[in-house]
């Protein structure tokens, strides 16, 4: 929850590989209170089954930047298993690693602000966007 002194940040990640929310995606956040300041870090959470991650730490009085990092690693390697599983013929297919094992977003915030960064998220690509 944003305050007059404060900023609150919120996120949610689409696959839009299969048009699904992406759960089980751990989220890390951390802050800095100017440009020259180090990244102090808040800790984080995992999304949901509908994708969203509801519980990320409150952001510190002071805080001008923010940064998101999304480990997309572990989730596409479990839809890459799960799919091997539901298809054992192409479990030699010769798939590779996962091109973004990880996604950092990093961004600017004022005090009493609320900050919602979706995530729309594929094997080999992303996006991201300030949504409401």
């Amino acid at each position: 929850m944003s305050t007059s002194t404060t900023a609150s940040v919120s996120t949610h990640i689409l696959d839009t590989s299969v048009g699904r929310p992406a759960g089980g995606v751990a989220v890390r956040l951390a802050a800095r209170a100017g440009r020259g300041a180090q990244w102090r870090e808040l800790g984080g959470s995992a999304t949901d089954v509908d994708g969203r991650c509801k519980d990320l730490p409150a952001l510190p009085e002071g805080t001008t930047h923010v940064r998101l990092d999304f480990a997309v690693e572990p989730y596409f390697e479990k839809k890459q298993a799960d799919a091997q599983q539901d298809a054992p013929a192409n479990r030699d297919s010769g798939a590779g690693a996962v091109f973004f094992p990880e996604v950092a977003i990093t961004f600017a915030v004022v005090p009493g602000e609320h900050y919602h960064v979706p995530l729309l998220l594929n094997p080999f690509g992303y996006s991201v966007y300030r949504g409401s």
